[in-house]
């Protein structure tokens, strides 16, 4: 150990001997000593392979748990006793059992113990320790901030590592701030190892606090001058990161270091990759560096999108890429991928979209089940850049739709109804009939829907959608959702009477088919309302067709069959007893078997069926004579607006508004609906409604009242002679009208209350969907109100009739007494205001934005919600609340269903009370992919709403 010329430091006495300390030398003794003790006293710990050999033999869950909570208690022990020599093994273990999913948060303190060690292997388990047991949510984490200072400045570059590693995994924002500068510095190091570690940390921090991304930036402009591909593809990463938080940003790269800069370089390096030669540091299956790659294409698709220059400059390199990378592995078929969403998204030219598309249409035909659904799903996010491109492959898309992988048949499904036009509709139709009819469960309801709306947009003929509207009943049985029974309704009301007859003929003949009736139930409630309906042409009108018709006796018996069957459901049994007694006045006969059939369900079990039972069953007895009117045809329903394909729309607030009925209105008697307010006597107004006289003009009738009154002439009861008493309606309704004062309307007046509430009274005795009491005519006028009224609307003048709906809120009962009224204010050409907007929710591709417009006494407050997700949203329903200082009225929305890019649209109306600041809460439901969605959170920001 010295020199041989020294002497013998031992054997010189104490004074000169510089080596000798005595006290030094005894603790050290003393030391050495107690570990040899401890050593002799205490097992030697079980090993980590020990531990989970241990753990893998265990036979059941409970052993699993017995050798767990042991190894616990034991580690727990040698914590308590501070044991210094077995931490790192414990620690190890520990996390092992965490990993497992077992409690392990009593080794949080024993971890930054071993990050403050000299030693590397006890540094490496307590950083790895730390990253797995602490969180920002934990209090000890703040603990380990000046140790990672200490580390960040080591000399050792994998302790430097382990610090940057650490603190892009737990860094909370304090953390962040504190150390953001030392990983700046670290940016810049020579060490490619640690600048490549320094690069990442910055990253998560980034991510984690936006803010400190100006600390960042001026170490990122000589990221992509490297040539190491670690620095280069971190940095790529970093940049894009950048770019995708902040559009400041995103202009930076953009214009202070020039497109002439950025995008060059990244073209260039690009271009080194595909047409370099082979490099097996980097090269993967033939491939070279296709993580660089893929990272490169994604930061090229942000810098180009929008930017046309940015686009020119790199589609020369995406189509290199396009028709250079190797199609036969996984590896190149990345690429691709990333190349088309590139191609898709920035400014380029038609071809490179064309070839974007073939490449896709190349992965269809790819064996790989997810290659294939990554194909669909890019289908359908760009279906619209380029749909003629997408129609080339519409054969293989078909094909899909026989795919045993039930998320391919749902992608095609959704690709296929995307591509339907006013060309293809007969073809697509039939290939997505044969679907529907073998679709699982879970697709028909959506199916059905989709093929609804296509048929409304692109139909070539009545009776085509007429047959199409069938078939999808048919096929989709009790899935079918309620929009394709009224839809099917309203196409059947609208249709010319040929038309009708046919199918009503249609629908008689699918009754007959084995199990229909329980199997289908809203081809029943569909086929009886046309029945109903149409009774006199079904039973004797032309029969061009040539349909075998039923007699009435059979036709009656069917709905005996009906009616007692207990697998029919009571919505069903609903339209059926309505249609029931609309036949009474269809048919010449049978009159009696019918009021017996009605009054038996004077006493159903079921509330609903019997109030109808005993409702209808009046109007066979004292009130006869008001059968024939109160059961006359429903006038035409006609949409206002065709149903935009799949709820895709041109964004306008127009196209987004519902569909509304318009009850068969002309725009002169939609004008004239304006001046109901000369209106006065609620008398007059209650008559004209049920068909009866002015009472200031008893002996006036004009003739658009006699259209209404008129009866069928095939009606066995020969009631077309009777006159209607107006005493009687007003027996009917139980007013007494003893000292009602008379006033003069106009008759066209007259004649537009008449029209646009006949209908209102037949979709009441429709009673769809109603619950246990709101099944027909007497729920609206059984109960008299003497409250004095204004008799300026009918809204009024129900009210006079105490309106009493169940399960329907206020503005649902308005709409559906004032359905003319809500529906001239619909009709009109109201846009969505460019104001500024108020962002409610973004949250997994759902933007909700509101528009507040103040008026002279109000506030128009219009929602959008836009879906830029790749899954349709279903079931979409947007509530809404107020302070009690405030009044709120939500019109009805636009749709339920929002397809991905598609929107849907609600407008509401808030008046203030008091003055006080408008703050809303907002909850808004979904359903994405069979899952159940649930958000809530508060707007503020309105404009002042005081009332002036």
């Amino acid at each position: 150990m010295y020199p041989y010329y020294e002497q013998e430091w031992s054997v010189l006495p104490p004074d000169n001997n510089r080596r000798f300390n005595p006290a030094f030398n005894m603790a050290t003794i003393r030391q050495a000593f107690s570990e040899a003790v401890e050593r002799v006293r205490m097992p030697t710990p079980t090993r980590l392979r020990d531990l989970i050999r241990q753990i893998r033999a265990a036979r059941t869950a409970a052993e699993e748990r017995a050798v767990v909570n042991k190894e616990c208690a034991y580690i727990r022990t040698t914590f308590r006793e501070e044991d210094p020599v077995w931490r790192c093994r414990n620690i190890a273990k520990l996390l092992y059992i965490h990993m497992l999913g077992y409690p392990a948060h009593f080794g949080q303190l024993e971890c930054l113990k071993l990050t403050a060690s000299s030693r590397f292997t006890d540094k490496r388990i307590g950083y790895l320790g730390a990253m797995l047991l602490l969180d920002e949510r934990q209090d000890v984490h703040l603990l380990i901030t000046n140790c990672l200072k200490n580390d960040l400045n080591s000399s050792t570059q994998f302790v430097v590592g382990l610090a940057l590693c650490t603190l892009g995994a737990i860094a909370s924002p304090e953390m962040a701030r504190d150390l953001a500068s030392e990983v700046e510095r670290l940016m810049k190091s020579p060490n490619t190892y640690i600048r490549k570690k320094a690069i990442l940390c910055a990253f998560r921090v980034i991510r984690r606090v936006p803010e400190l991304m100006e600390i960042f930036l001026p170490a990122t402009r000589s990221l992509l001058s490297e040539k190491n591909h670690g620095i280069l593809i971190t940095g790529v990463t970093l940049i894009t990161e950048m770019c995708e938080n902040s559009a400041d940003t995103l202009m930076h790269f953009k214009k202070d270091s020039g497109n002439r800069e950025i995008v060059p370089n990244l073209v260039r390096i690009l271009k080194n990759l595909i047409l370099g030669g082979y490099s097996p540091e980097h090269d993967v299956s033939g491939v070279s560096d296709p993580f660089l790659q893929v990272k490169i294409l994604r930061l090229l698709r942000i810098l180009g999108h929008n930017d046309t220059d940015a686009s020119e400059a790199m589609n020369d390199i995406l189509a290199q890429v396009a028709t250079n990378t190797e199609t036969s592995k996984n590896v190149g078929n990345t690429i691709l991928y990333e190349t088309v969403l590139s191609i898709m998204d920035i400014r380029s030219e038609g071809g490179l979209r064309v070839l974007a598309v073939n490449i896709l249409g190349r992965f269809l035909l790819n064996s790989d089940k997810n290659i294939r659904y990554v194909a669909l799903n890019t289908l359908l996010r760009t279906v619209h850049a380029d749909t003629s491109a997408v129609q080339r492959h519409r054969t293989t898309i078909l094909e899909c739709l026989k795919d045993p992988d039930v998320s391919i048949r749902k992608r095609a499904m959704e690709l296929s109804f995307a591509l339907i036009n006013a060309q293809n509709i007969r073809t697509m139709t039939k290939e997505l009939l044969l679907f529907l009819e073998k679709a699982d469960p879970e697709f028909k309801a959506q199916c059905s829907s989709g093929m609804i709306l296509a048929a409304e947009r692109y139909s070539p003929n009545t009776r085509w959608h007429l047959d199409t509207q069938l078939s999808v009943l048919i096929a989709a049985g009790n899935y079918v959702r309620d929009d394709v029974v009224s839809s099917t309704i309203q196409l059947v009301s609208s249709s010319p009477a040929v038309e009708q007859t046919y199918i009503t003929n249609r629908f008689w003949e699918s009754l007959q088919v084995s199990n229909h009736c329980e199997d289908k139930q809203p081809l029943l409630q569909v086929a009886v309302w046309a029945i109903g309906e149409y009774g006199d042409m079904f039973m004797y009108g032309p029969n061009d067709e040539e349909f075998e018709r039923p007699s009435e006796s059979e036709l009656i018996a069917m709905y005996h069959k009906f009616l007692t069957s207990a697998q029919v459901s009571t919505t069903s049994k609903q339209y059926a007893l309505v249609s029931l007694a609309k036949l009474s006045t269809r048919l010449q006969s049978c009159v009696e078997e019918i009021q017996a059939l009605i009054t038996s369900f004077g006493s159903h079990l079921n509330v609903d069926l019997q109030q109808r039972g005993v409702e209808f069953s009046q109007l066979f007895g004292t009130y006869k004579h008001l059968r024939p009117p109160l059961l006359e045809k429903m006038p035409a329903m006609q949409v206002s607006r065709m149903s935009s394909q799949n709820g895709e729309s041109s964004g306008s607030y127009e196209d987004h508004s519902p569909d509304l009925i318009e009850n068969g209105l002309g725009d002169e008697q939609i004008g004239t609906e304006s001046n109901m307010n000369t209106m006065s006597d609620n008398t007059n107004i209650l008559l004209d409604l049920l068909g009866g006289s002015d009472l200031s003009a008893p002996n006036t009738i004009t003739s658009q009242d006699l259209s209404v009154q008129k009866k069928n002439t095939l009606n066995a009861n020969n009631d077309n002679t009777s006159t209607s008493n107006n005493q009687d309606f007003l027996d009917l309704l139980g007013l007494d009208m003893s000292a009602t004062q008379s006033s003069t309307t106009t008759t066209n007046l007259t004649s537009n209350v008449v029209n646009s509430t006949n209908t209102n009274m037949n979709n009441v005795l429709m009673g769809v969907g109603t619950g246990g009491g709101g099944g027909g005519l007497l729920d609206i006028i059984s109960t008299a109100s003497t409250a004095p009224t204004n008799g300026n609307d009918l809204s009024s003048i129900m009210a006079a009739a105490s309106i009493n709906m169940p399960s329907m809120d206020i503005t649902a009962a308005n709409s559906l007494i004032n359905d003319p009224l809500v529906t001239t204010a619909a009709l009109n050409n109201v846009s969505v205001p460019q104001d500024p907007k108020l962002t409610a929710l973004n949250k997994n591709g759902v933007l909700v934005q509101l528009v507040p417009v103040k008026t002279n006494d109000s506030m128009q407050i219009y929602m959008t919600t836009t879906n830029s997700s790749n899954t349709t949203l279903e079931q979409y329903l947007f509530q809404a609340a107020v302070p009690k200082s405030f009044t709120l009225q939500m019109l009805s929305p636009s749709g339920s269903v929002l397809p991905p890019g598609g929107a849907i649209t609600q407008e509401m109306r808030v008046v203030s009370t008091s003055n006080a600041t408008l703050r809303m809460r907002i909850r808004i439901s979904y359903v994405a992919d069979g899952a159940n969605v649930l958000e809530q959170t508060e707007v503020s920001g309105f404009p002042d709403t005081t009332p002036e």
